[in-house]
C-alpha cells in the first residue's frame, strides 16, 4: 500500500493534500468535515490585521476627535483582543474537532507590535502558523529593498514570539523571487508556499464600474507554481508547497514531481465539495501504485530543474518555434 507521508509547516503529515485558508475552513464543522475526509492539514480561514484596522477606523469616525484621542489606547486594546479572542475560541474548537494538524492563518499587511498576537494563536492550540503575506509593490516610493525588509521582518517577528513552527505564504510578485526566497529560507522558515491569492479588481464594462474579480482560481494558474517550485525545490533548505489552480490529483502529481512537498486546494473544494479530498487522495495513491512507488520521496523532485534532462523548460520565457507550429485542437 502506499505511503503517503510527507513533511510541510514542520510536521509529519499523513498525505500532500492540505486545505487551504478559505471560508471552508471557517467553521469548526467544515474543519471536521476536511479531517474526516482525509486531507493531511487544515489552514483555518486567515485572520485579517485589516479587520482590525478597519473596526479601529469606523470606531474612530463615531467620535469627536478630543474624544476619541482620550481612549485611542483602551480602543486598540479592545478591538484587537476581540479579533484575536475569537479567534483564539475558533482554533479551540477546530482543535477538538480535528485529528489532523490544524494551522492558524494570520494575514498582515504590517511587520509591527500587531504580530504578538502569533503567540495568542499558539497558546489557543494551533500546530503551526501560517503567515500570508502580500505586498503589492505599487508605491513608487518604495524600494524592492523596504519591501524584502517588511516580509523579513514579519517572519522574524513571529519567530520571536512562539515556538510552533512558522511558514510563510506569498505572491509572485517579486522582481527577484529566488533570491528573496534565499533570503526567507535563510531565516529556517518551516516551508514557503507558492503562492497566495488575494482580491483582485475587475472591471464590469456594462456598468462602467470598478468591481472585485472573482476569488476562485483557474487550473491553468497551477502553472506559474510548477515553473517556482520545480526551480526553487532542490535550492531551498525548506520546504515548499504548491497552491493556486490546482484542481485535480494529476496536478497534486505534478506538483510532487516538481519537487513541492505538498499543495494547497481551496478552489476545487468549492467547484465540487469538501469530501472531493478523497477522490484527490485516492488518485494519489493508484497512480503511486501503478507507477510502482512506495513512498512520496520514490518520486519527489524526479523532475525539479537539477533533475530534469532539459532544465531550460523551467527558464525559458519565449516561446521558440513552437508557436509557430501550434495548432488548437
Amino acid at each position: 500500500m502506499a505511503n503517503l507521508n510527507t513533511r510541510f509547516f514542520g510536521l509529519e503529515l499523513k498525505n500532500p493534500l492540505i486545505a487551504a485558508s478559505s471560508s471552508l475552513t471557517a467553521t469548526p464543522e467544515s474543519v471536521a468535515k476536511f479531517s474526516e475526509c482525509g486531507v493531511g492539514a487544515i489552514v483555518l480561514k486567515s485572520v485579517f490585521e485589516e479587520e482590525v484596522l478597519n473596526e479601529y477606523d469606523q470606531m474612530a469616525q463615531n467620535y469627536s476627535s478630543t474624544h476619541f484621542e482620550e481612549f485611542i489606547d483602551y480602543f486598540d486594546y479592545k478591538i484587537r483582543n476581540n479579533v484575536l479572542g475569537n479567534y483564539g475560541k475558533f482554533i479551540r474548537e477546530a482543535r477538538k474537532n480535528s485529528e489532523v494538524p490544524i494551522i492558524a492563518s494570520i494575514n498582515c499587511i504590517s511587520a509591527g507590535d500587531w504580530l504578538q498576537f502569533a503567540s495568542q494563536v499558539q497558546d489557543a492550540g494551533a500546530d503551526a502558523i501560517e503567515l500570508n503575506l502580500m505586498v503589492l509593490p505599487s508605491n513608487m516610493n518604495r524600494t524592492a529593498e523596504e519591501n524584502h525588509l517588511f516580509y523579513l521582518e514579519a517572519v522574524k517577528e513571529v519567530q520571536r514570539k512562539v515556538s510552533v513552527p512558522v511558514s510563510v505564504k506569498i505572491s509572485s510578485y517579486f522582481s527577484d523571487l529566488a533570491k528573496f526566497c534565499k533570503e526567507i529560507d535563510a531565516l529556517k522558515i518551516d516551508g514557503i508556499t507558492l503562492f497566495n491569492r488575494f482580491a483582485t479588481p475587475d472591471i464590469d464594462i456594462k456598468k462602467e464600474k470598478l468591481v472585485e474579480a472573482s476569488p476562485l482560481s483557474s487550473e491553468a494558474e497551477h502553472l506559474m507554481a510548477l515553473r517556482w517550485v520545480g526551480l526553487l525545490s532542490s535550492r531551498l533548505n525548506c520546504t515548499l508547497a504548491a497552491s493556486s489552480g490546482i484542481h485535480s490529483w494529476e496536478q497534486v502529481v505534478k506538483m510532487l514531481l516538481a519537487g513541492a512537498s505538498a499543495v494547497q486546494m481551496a478552489t476545487a473544494f468549492y467547484n465540487k465539495n469538501i469530501e472531493y479530498a478523497l477522490e484527490v487522495v485516492n488518485g494519489l495513491k493508484t497512480w503511486m501504485k501503478n507507477k510502482g512507488y512506495e513512498k512520496i520521496d520514490d518520486f519527489r523532485g524526479k523532475l525539479a530543474s537539477d533533475k530534469t534532462a532539459n532544465p531550460g523548460f523551467y527558464e525559458r520565457a519565449q516561446f521558440l518555434s513552437s508557436f509557430g507550429d501550434f495548432e488548437k485542437k
